[in-house]
């Protein structure tokens, strides 16, 4: 699903991995994750999309929210766990969006 974006600016999140074999609790800690971000002051909506490269998007209304959701107690485990089993390697990328559009 595309997410329903309010008018720019505001801010996307570009989480791109690689996997590591197997799900070791993965996919429960990802649906856990999806509905504590919808929680969080400041989030948009995100879009995600795997083949060998998973890219999640998340977009949010300012750099603060950003720094809380990173900061989360939760979301603070998940990324450890992420960093010690889930992923081969990662890459976050933060980004001002000053326009969009569609079709």
């Amino acid at each position: 699903m595309i997410s329903n974006t309010p008018p720019a600016p505001y801010y996307a999140v570009i989480f791109t991995n690689i996997r590591t074999p197997g799900d070791q609790g993965y996919a429960e800690m990802a649906q856990k994750m999806d509905d504590l971000a919808r929680q969080q002051p400041g989030y948009l909506g995100h879009e995600s999309a795997r083949d060998k490269l998973g890219i999640t998007v998340s977009y949010w209304e300012s750099r603060e929210a950003i720094t809380a959701w990173k900061n989360e107690n939760q979301h603070r485990l998940a990324q450890k766990a992420g960093r010690e089993k889930w992923y081969q390697h990662f890459k976050i990328r933060i980004c001002k969006v000053e326009s969009d559009y569609a079709f």
